[in-house]
């Protein structure tokens, strides 16, 4: 479990920090970030969380976990739009991270030069097993690195891959239980063969 680390007051010079929450599809990762969101609405910390306008499989705007736990969010088109719309925010939010643009790790490092806590969960992989969008760079630049896992619905070891159920090659696919499964390396894959 991630415990933040020290919590600035007012006379703390402004140090802000990067947190990646990856994993594969069904493994905790909104989730996560609404916990470590409460937590921080506990210590009274201004929150602004955003999410890609294009996600609308749960809700327009909120950000829901598959327990469906939800918080408001400010759904945006591109990861710049971020930094006017966060002005006041202790705590920078930032869930589907795959799917924004590629200026998205630019965006979260401006933020916390500004003093910001930035946490950023998304997919680390696409359905392919491979590196997805903006979260290999975001990895590289992040403070903390929380990697969830799910538990792989065919043979139920650790899954850190998503299998895509039909045989669509259309990169970005939205979807849910009806498209993705959780499956450990081997189960992935073998494919239809499991």
């Amino acid at each position: 479990m991630f415990i933040e680390p020290h919590i600035q007051n007012e006379q703390d010079e402004k140090r802000g920090w990067i947190e990646v929450i990856c994993g594969s599809m069904f493994s905790g990762k909104t989730e996560e970030l609404i916990r470590r969101l409460k937590r921080g609405a506990i210590a009274h910390l201004e929150t602004s969380t955003f999410k890609p306008v294009m996600d609308t499989r749960y809700h327009h705007s909120d950000i829901v976990s598959h327990d469906e736990n939800s918080l408001s969010s400010i759904p945006v088109d591109h990861s710049g739009k971020i930094i006017p719309l966060s002005s006041g925010a202790k705590i920078v939010a930032i869930d589907e991270a795959q799917f924004f643009d590629m200026e998205l790790p630019e965006t979260c490092e401006k933020l916390a030069i500004q003093g910001k806590r930035v946490i950023v969960a998304g997919l680390d992989m696409d359905y392919t097993g491979n590196p997805f969008g903006p979260i290999p760079a975001m990895l590289a630049r992040a403070d903390y690195i929380t990697k969830l896992h799910a538990i792989c619905v065919k043979c139920g070891h650790i899954a850190n891959y998503s299998y895509r159920k039909n045989s669509s090659r259309q990169k970005l696919l939205l979807g849910e239980k009806e498209l993705y499964e959780p499956r450990c390396r081997v189960c992935f894959y073998k494919g239809d063969e499991v």
